[in-house]
Parts: C-alpha cells; sequence; structure tokens
C-alpha cells in the first residue's frame, strides 16, 4: 500500500487561519470580512447603539467606533475597494462618536451610499445623510430630538450652553449634508406632543424623503444599483484625468 503519511493534509494551515480570521471578524465587527475583502464594494454596517467614550452594558447590541473608524481608513487607502455602503439600523447613542463616523463617512473620497433600515434615530441621522446618496426604506424611520444629557448634570447656565453648541453642530452638519432647511429641522426636532416621553418627531421613509432630510426611497438592491453608476461615474472621470468631486 502507499504511504499517505507525506499527503498534504484535507485543511491547509493557511485556509484554516483564512476561516479563523473570518470568525474573529465576525464576532468582532458583525461582517465576515473588512476592507480587504474581494469585491469592490465595502459594506459597513452601523447598528444598535453607538458606543462612544463609555463601554454600556454587556446586554446592549452597540457598534463601537474605534471599530468603523479604521475600517473607513482601511477603506479609504486599498485600490481594490470603489465604493463603500454604509447600513444602518441604529437607535442612536454617543453624540461626539457619531459625528465622527458621520464626519469620516463625509470625508471618504471614494462613492459612498447610506441605506437606513429598520431605524436610524438621533445621532443616527447625521450618518444617514453623510454620504454621497442617502437611501431609506420605505418601512424605516429616523427620530429626530434635541441632544439628551445623561448622568451628572450640573445645573449652571454653562450645561445650558454646552449643549446648544453641540446641538448646533448636528443641525449644521446635517442641512450642510442634506436638502432639508435649518428652519424644518428645527421644527422637526423641538416639536411637542408627538413623542410620549420626549419633544422630537419620527419620521417614516416617504416623510424623510418629502422633507429632504434623505434622497430617496429604496432598498438594498437599488443602494448597489445607484453605488454602482457612482462607481462607473468615478472611474471615466480618472481615465479622462478630470477632477472627481
Amino acid at each position: 500500500m502507499a504511504d499517505k503519511s507525506n499527503e498534504a493534509p484535507v485543511e491547509p494551515a493557511a485556509e484554516e487561519q483564512k476561516k479563523q480570521a473570518s470568525i474573529e471578524s465576525l464576532q468582532q465587527f458583525g461582517q465576515t470580512n473588512v476592507a480587504s475583502n474581494e469585491s469592490n464594494i465595502f459594506c459597513l454596517t452601523i447598528i444598535g447603539q453607538i458606543e462612544g467614550h463609555i463601554v454600556l452594558p454587556p446586554q446592549n447590541k452597540t457598534t463601537k467606533y474605534e471599530h468603523l473608524i479604521p475600517q473607513l481608513v482601511a477603506a479609504e487607502q486599498n485600490q481594490k475597494i470603489e465604493g463603500i455602503l454604509i447600513i444602518l439600523n441604529t437607535v442612536g447613542g454617543d453624540v461626539e462618536a457619531g459625528l465622527a463616523i458621520a464626519e469620516m463617512i463625509a470625508s471618504v473620497s471614494k462613492p459612498t451610499v447610506t441605506l437606513v433600515l429598520g431605524g436610524g434615530h438621533s445621532i443616527g441621522v447625521p450618518i444617514a445623510v453623510s454620504s454621497h446618496l442617502s437611501m431609506i426604506a420605505e418601512t424605516a424611520t429616523m427620530t429626530i430630538h434635541p441632544i439628551r444629557l445623561n448622568g451628572l448634570v450640573i445645573g449652571v447656565p454653562q450645561t445650558f450652553e454646552y449643549l446648544d453648541k453641540m446641538q448646533e453642530r448636528v443641525i449644521r452638519f446635517v442641512t450642510r449634508h442634506s436638502r432639508v432647511s435649518e428652519e424644518k429641522f428645527k421644527e422637526l426636532m423641538f416639536k411637542t406632543g408627538e413623542l410620549t416621553r420626549d419633544i422630537g418627531t419620527t419620521v417614516i421613509g416617504a416623510d424623510a424623503v418629502k422633507y429632504g432630510l434623505i434622497d430617496q426611497i429604496g432598498g438594498v438592491g437599488e443602494a448597489i444599483r445607484e453605488l454602482n453608476q457612482r462607481i462607473e461615474q468615478r472611474r471615466q472621470q480618472l481615465q479622462n484625468g478630470g477632477v472627481v468631486q
């Protein structure tokens, strides 16, 4: 009988390492591949609560901003990645972390499309409008409300001024990256009588488009199709030596 001791193993060590890396990536980031995947579109998911400087309880489903930032940098640097699809189903979370993510998406040079599925609430609103094209599912909702503080609050005028300045940052970002006017956005933000425990407004898909907050209604198929069109436009601009917007 032939000696089988020198035969290659059924699953090489490199393949096993690749499988372990995918499992670890799934556990850490909620996706099977990061920006080094084979597709020319990188999909970034933002789900649950956006975790900032404070670690949330283990029972909370969170997206950690320190995980998203290096992924966006890697996608920007990777020449194989030609477009980024950001999918949101978030209740909001840390304001500064959310704004940091939104600013990074807005500053990426490659085509970006955001798609709100389920919900894009609170600080998820600036993230939703930060891309080149924003889309929302017909049944998805977005809650717009003033900024709130948790924990110890010092009752001095400086606390109010701090909140007011941070709120202005959010309003300026949203109005700069969408078609909604500042007056309309503030009207939605400070509306009373709609939310049971807060002031603000819950906007459903079609209304978000009507107000100019989101560009259009759509799902995953439409989002990928729009992204591919923008990728093709960018390719032609680069081939013609033009400036990519």
